[in-house]
């Protein structure tokens, strides 16, 4: 349901696309009522629902031999053993009953009862749930919320081994003393395939639907990474890394120059369209590693490979002072400006980092398509500043969140919508006490729980240019259950919050061991052991 003709910025609803699929109302990015400009606008508060004892019911093969196809009159799209060793059938069309938690813009918080009609992965309708009683294929409980898929703009794929280790050096030794050497193992595509059959389904798990991958410089590896992807039901960006300059890589981990770079890119994106992705769920990304690692002519030619091909690119951009210097040195400016005299910022390109954007910067990217994988976690270790997420968002910029595994300690979208905040009041409020408070810190640069749980969800949709990110008809159902019941306060024990509250308190305390569901594109990709019990709906 990408559709070609789709003009940037153009609502995915909008009736004059061909072959979309939307319902009258609100369309993407228009609150359906005016927001407060001093607090987030909470659209309606969720309507009681009977527990189902804290497990997600689905309509399964005993229910369908009961009857079940008979009243639906579907037919099973896919059949998936769950941990329990039922058979959870989805359909074509599948309804599911949920309390919803997403964010629409950055100034409003949706949380509402609702029934979503999903076609083959698109959503067609949200109705609200008091007219569906019946015919409900998928219903959470209570004490969960379903928000939308997360969206990981920044991973280094070959570095999942590494991570969480290894933060003791700068980031220039970090690459040849650590990760360069780590990243050549994957020559060996066997070794390549394990590590990618470890790190996906576990960012699954995570609630990580889609995920924007730099892989090695090896094309059989890069391939084999789409295919882990497609086979575990993960939406993905996936490029073969491009490097060639003779300083900037180690003679042992590099293309050998920038012709062979070139048409090993060209080959790997062959390689991407011809796998057999019926959903549609791979996306070839041209991916030279940024500017130290790449020759000029390397530079000059995949920016006209991304003009032919009008595929997306992605690189790092001002990421920390030793990058950041280098490309001042060698070209007597910025990132910015040199990536857009090379054609790199002709396309959709995802730039990650991105901490020492100047004003001149902001300017330039504000009137580029694509936008900045902002990476809390990682820049704390190897950013040498906090990225101004609130600055970059004033300026028109579009803005996602990234973990940058193995640069960032944690694989978790999750634990970037807390780290977003707390990086941005630090900034704000400054970390030296030893200068005078009001020059300590940068005025206006905290964010709120909604912008950061925004730039992790429409944010990185939006950077990607991809009817994602957001519950709503014409977008493609990628989707999260959340458990609340776990999170600390015990909503259970202390009485239901009040919506406000618990959205605040998902946004920030939410981790791995409250996913209990996980969707891509309308199929169940990852469940846990207690969601998915045979129990009647």
């Amino acid at each position: 349901c990408f559709s070609p003709g789709r003009r940037h910025g153009q609502s995915w609803a909008d009736p004059s696309l061909p072959n979309r699929c939307f319902s009258p109302g609100r369309q993407y990015g228009q609150p359906p009522a005016a927001a407060s400009p001093s607090e987030p606008l909470l659209l309606s508060r969720p309507a009681a629902r009977p527990a189902t004892g804290g497990r997600i019911t689905f309509r399964t093969a005993a229910s369908l031999q009961a009857g079940g196809t008979a009243s639906h009159g579907r037919t099973p799209l896919f059949r998936r053993h769950s941990h329990d060793g039922t058979s959870v059938v989805a359909f074509g069309v599948v309804r599911i009953r949920a309390t919803i938690m997403q964010t629409p813009t950055r100034d409003v918080v949706d949380v509402r009862d609702v029934v979503i009609t999903v076609d083959d992965g698109l959503i067609v309708s949200i109705d609200d749930s008091a007219t569906h009683t019946t015919d409900i294929d998928v219903q959470l409980p209570s004490d969960h919320v379903l928000i939308p898929g997360l969206i990981d703009l920044h991973i280094h794929a070959p570095q999942w081994p590494q991570l969480g280790t290894g933060y003791d050096l700068p980031l220039e030794r970090w690459l040849f003393e650590y990760t360069f050497p780590l990243e050549a193992s994957f020559a060996d595509t066997d070794h390549a395939r394990k590590v990618w059959d470890d790190m996906v389904p576990s960012l699954l798990a995570n609630g990580t639907t889609t995920a924007v991958y730099y892989s090695s410089i090896h094309v059989d590896a890069t391939t084999a990474l789409a295919e882990t992807c497609i086979h575990h039901g993960q939406r993905a960006w996936v490029g073969r890394v491009a490097m060639d300059h003779p300083t900037g890589t180690p003679e042992t981990y590099r293309d050998p120059d920038a012709a062979t770079a070139l048409e090993r890119t060209r080959v790997s994106i062959d390689a991407l369209r011809a796998l057999d992705d019926p959903r549609e769920l791979i996306t070839p990304t041209i991916t030279p590693r940024f500017i130290p690692a790449c020759s000029d002519e390397l530079l000059r030619a995949l920016g006209e490979l991304a003009t032919e091909t009008g595929l997306p690119v992605q690189t790092h951009c001002s990421e920390d002072d030793w990058e950041h210097q280098h490309v001042l040195e060698r070209y007597g400016t910025t990132d910015t400006t040199a990536l857009d005299e090379y054609g790199l910022l002709d396309t959709r390109a995802i730039l990650a980092h991105a901490g020492h954007l100047t004003d001149d910067d902001l300017t330039v990217l504000a009137h580029r398509a694509g936008g900045i994988a902002h990476c809390p976690l990682s820049n704390i270790y190897f950013g040498n500043a906090v990225f101004p997420a609130a600055r970059a968002l004033s300026a028109g910029l579009d803005v996602g969140l990234g973990t940058d595994i193995a640069g960032g300690p944690s694989s978790s979208l999750l634990a970037q919508i807390p780290a977003s905040i707390n990086a941005a009041r630090m900034l704000e409020e400054g970390v030296d006490p030893a200068l005078p408070a009001g020059v300590r810190g940068r005025p206006a640069s905290r964010i709120d729980t909604v912008t950061a749980f925004w730039m992790a969800t429409v944010g990185g949709a939006t950077v990607l240019d991809a009817p994602l990110g957001l519950l709503e008809p014409g977008r493609r159902f990628d989707a999260v259950a959340v458990d609340t019941s776990e999170i600390a306060p015990n909503f259970a024990a202390l009485g239901p919050p009040e919506s406000e509250i618990r959205f605040e308190r998902v946004a920030r305390l939410a981790s791995r061991r409250n996913v209990t569901a996980v969707w891509v594109d309308g199929q169940l990709v990852h469940d846990t052991p207690n969601s998915s019990k045979n129990a009647p709906t």
